[in-house]
């Protein structure tokens, strides 16, 4: 499942790292560096991967992730993968 999400189908506004639009972003696991939670560029290839992973493509489970991404997601998950890991397992935890 080839999912694209764009900007008008998240629920938070997150700015735009124009500096670091171009740069490779998360694409799967390895990914060590860290995550930039308040980058627009970041988040949407993040949350495209999780819901590709849940197998997912309603908006109901987007803004599920998003809010475990902004309100529950701990601050020491820094890693893009630590990150990836954490969203889907705590996605799938309450999507049951």
């Amino acid at each position: 499942m080839n999912l694209t999400i764009k900007p008008s189908d998240l629920y938070y506004k997150y700015p735009k790292a124009i500096l670091t639009r171009d740069e490779p972003k998360f694409s799967g696991k390895p990914d060590p560096l860290p995550f930039q939670r308040d980058d627009l560029y970041e988040v949407i290839p993040m949350l495209e991967a999780v819901m590709t992973e849940l197998a997912r493509d309603d908006g109901r489970t987007l803004n599920l992730i998003e809010e475990i991404m902004v309100r529950s997601m701990p601050g020491f998950i820094i890693s893009r993968e630590e990150v990836f890991d954490f969203l889907v397992g705590t996605a799938r935890e309450r999507l049951g």
